[in-house]
């Protein structure tokens, strides 16, 4: 079978949903019983007029944590808290912004896919599910955008032109696509997690924002997971090889367009370029970072068969490669004391 074999291709993605009571229709299964048990409302569950969440643009909760890789840079902890507030905010407004944007496109790639999908497929109904919470997020990102009242622009200039073109992945190239969607899920998750575990004293509205991202995002990494595992074995050699190798590629990519602020931070904000440069991804503790961020990735590589000797390369050119996670939210070596 080959990529472009579209046939074949569904035969493939029919015989994963066909089997009934699999382990992989039981997961989607329990991940929809989930959905149904615990789920959150943008409008409900985010007190968003109590005095406690208001925005007050002196309120030096906005000053970025070290967490954060800007916060922890000497030339921002230089600046008078005035200049922090005014760049962390901004700052959060942007990762919320790009944030919305990328579930925006993951919204509209299920539609694409549960179009496809057959009836009685256990798939249409989780990702339906999925697609429901998504879009409460971007609700939710964008409101706290507004209230902030930065006009930021998310993602870069060149993705926000093409971004059309992603979700059309979806029902021809399914398993890129959800790679894709794993590519934008796993930074956003491990650097709020990142946050609410070593940032003290965030503003009430950042943390609960992120609390509900955390909480529903875990079944959707569950779901990308639990696709990818099962799809990898099922390729060709052909399309395990060209997949192996683009697997890396996707993850960078969505790694960057995540993370690395847009040129406005500079432009607009006056943070000085050789500092994005050192942050993202020039510095030692930057690479660390950035090799930490996919050690979840490397370990379903690994599961779906699509790290190879060849791929292996890539992923250490790219500078992402590493130890792979044991199990699913390994908390970093750093913090467990562990080589």
């Amino acid at each position: 079978m080959t990529l472009m074999d579209e046939t074949d291709l569904d035969a493939t993605q029919d015989a994963l949903a066909g089997q009934d009571r699999t382990e992989y229709e039981a997961t989607l299964d329990q991940l929809s019983r989930a959905s149904v048990q615990r789920n959150f409302d943008a409008f409900v569950d985010v007190p968003w007029d109590h005095p406690d969440f208001a925005i007050d643009p002196t309120d030096e909760r906005w000053v970025l944590p070290e967490a954060d890789p800007l916060g922890g840079h000497a030339w921002y902890q230089a600046l008078p808290v005035e200049r922090k507030i005014e760049i962390g905010m901004w700052r959060y407004a942007n990762i919320f912004k790009v944030g919305l944007q990328f579930e925006n496109i993951l919204i509209r790639g299920i539609m694409q896919y549960v179009f496809t999908r057959p009836n009685g497929s256990a798939e249409f109904r989780y990702l339906t599910h999925e697609a429901t919470e998504e879009c409460h997020h971007t609700q939710m990102f964008q409101e706290c955008v507004n209230r902030i009242g930065a006009d930021v622009p998310g993602m870069p200039r060149w993705m926000r032109a093409v971004h059309g073109l992603v979700p059309l992945m979806a029902s021809r190239y399914p398993l890129g696509f959800f790679i894709a969607v794993l590519a934008g899920e796993e930074p956003i998750d491990h650097t709020q997690k990142k946050l609410l575990r070593e940032a003290d004293g965030l503003p009430p509205i950042m943390r609960r924002i992120m609390q509900i991202h955390v909480a529903e995002e875990a079944r959707h990494i569950s779901f990308a997971h639990a696709y990818i595992q099962r799809s990898g074995p099922h390729l060709g050699r052909v399309d395990r090889w060209i997949m192996s190798m683009l697997f890396p590629v996707i993850m960078r990519v969505a790694a960057d367009l995540i993370l690395v602020p847009p040129k406005e931070l500079t432009t607009e904000m006056g943070v000085p370029k050789d500092v994005v440069k050192e942050l993202y991804w020039d510095s030692p503790e930057a690479r660390a970072f950035l090799a930490e961020l996919f050690s979840d990735v490397r370990m379903l590589a690994e599961e779906s068969t699509l790290m190879t000797r060849s791929s292996r390369r890539v992923w250490r050119w790219l500078k992402i490669d590493g130890r792979a996670s044991r199990y699913r939210s390994e908390p970093p070596a750093r913090l467990l004391d562990v080589a």
